[in-house]
């Protein structure tokens, strides 16, 4: 009799710590509100997203590597009326100095009771040292010990840790983990690679031990680096890298994130359960996909490109703009190549664009990778011509 209650016991222990095992299907879905301004733009696309997304993760502060802290001005009133729960976001920047570290478990605790909005949980995003990750640890199970029992806990996590002894302890005092997919690795490899990442989910998976989500991008960037070779500058939601002479776009294409969507929900390791997107589009952020093609990558229903390029007349007889529109419902990435009517004797590009020659005719070449964001048009050079076929060849 013994015998059977301890088995029973351990079956029981068995079965309250396995990981959560689903069906093929749709992942649930989060979305991270990162923007440090809550403009018209920012609140229109919350509320005409909600039906999307199971948690809002909201940025609410963060700390520099000084432990200087800054909070966000968040419209509460305004994520109230989407009726969609609240995770609390405070971001550690990964650089902070480590005798600080100490102090974030005051002012995160201080913040959360500040806020006075119900929350389904609070969520570090720590870029930590994979050599302090034991300090890490301490750092958690102090923050644990401090808030209510009932708000769940989670943190961001890095690929970089699966090699660490301190992973499983790391996880101990929190409910559950966002694995990091996305700029994670050299700039220089990219933005996003959807073979890598599911690598790093499936092999999080069997390091881990506990329920996660992955964090996956809706999002460019544009990078600039310096004479010595070194990353000088990152370019997000605003325009700061204009002038910049060596440069490039970072792109997370969309049918490369809905490649990896596909597979995990069609076959979805042990503890994975769901996604979370950084970050939320908007109408203005020009550096995010569109909310349409976000919304399409999600429902798995995302169109072919419908990219074109006219020659459009001006005041000018002979004197022509070379324009190209975006005639789908999803965003498309700028071709590589415009070609010319050979008839034309003149040309050069814009926006993006320079002349160069293709052959015997004349073409405008794309400067660096980009998106043509659904039913839009961009002017993409001139060209001076005398009756010239006027649809133009779009070479992708």
């Amino acid at each position: 009799m013994r015998l059977l209650l301890v088995a029973l016991a351990c079956v029981i222990c068995l079965t309250g710590s396995a990981l959560p095992v689903r069906a093929p299907g749709p992942l649930p879905h989060d979305a991270y509100i990162w923007q440090r301004v809550w403009t018209p733009a920012l609140v229109a696309a919350a509320d005409r997203s909600a039906d999307l997304i199971r948690n809002w993760r909201i940025l609410v502060a963060e700390a520099d590597r000084s432990g200087r802290w800054t909070d966000v001005e968040v419209s509460w009133d305004r994520v109230a009326a989407t009726h969609r729960p609240v995770v609390a976001v405070l971001r550690i920047d990964g650089r902070l100095e480590e005798q600080r570290m100490a102090a974030m478990v005051d002012r995160v605790t201080d913040t959360i009771r500040g806020l006075r909005v119900p929350l389904a949980g609070v969520e570090i995003d720590y870029d930590c040292p994979t050599s302090r990750l034991a300090d890490y640890a301490r750092f958690l199970s102090a923050l644990r010990g401090r808030l209510p029992p009932t708000l769940a806990l989670s943190i961001t996590a890095l690929p970089t840790w699966m090699n660490s002894p301190e992973l499983t302890r790391l996880g101990a005092d929190v409910s559950e983990i966002v694995l990091q997919v996305h700029a994670v690795d050299d700039p220089r490899r990219g933005l996003f690679d959807p073979e890598q990442a599911e690598r790093w989910v499936r092999t999080f998976a069997l390091r881990t031990g506990r329920p996660f989500r992955v964090a996956l991008p809706a999002y460019d960037v544009r990078v600039s680096w310096g004479a010595d070779g070194r990353l000088a500058g990152v370019e997000g939601e605003r325009p700061i890298l204009a002038g910049a002479a060596d440069s490039q776009m970072l792109m997370a294409a969309p049918e490369a994130v809905r490649h990896l969507l596909r597979r995990l929900e069609d076959n979805a390791p042990d503890g994975l359960v769901g996604v979370a997107w950084f970050r939320l589009p908007t109408d203005a952020d020009r550096r995010a996909w569109s909310p349409e093609t976000w919304r399409a990558v999600i429902a798995g229903q995302l169109p072919p490109a419908q990219v074109s390029a006219v020659l459009e007349a001006t005041d000018q007889a002979d004197l022509w703009n070379v324009v190209l529109a975006n005639d789908g419902t999803v965003d498309a990435p700028l071709p590589r190549q415009i070609g010319l009517d050979p008839a034309c004797a003149a040309a050069d590009g814009a926006n993006g664009f320079h002349l160069a020659s293709s052959g015997t005719a004349p073409a405008l070449e794309a400067r660096s990778a980009g998106r043509l964001r659904a039913h839009t048009k961009r002017t993409i050079g001139w060209a001076r011509c005398a009756q010239p076929q006027r649809q133009l060849d779009v070479a992708r």
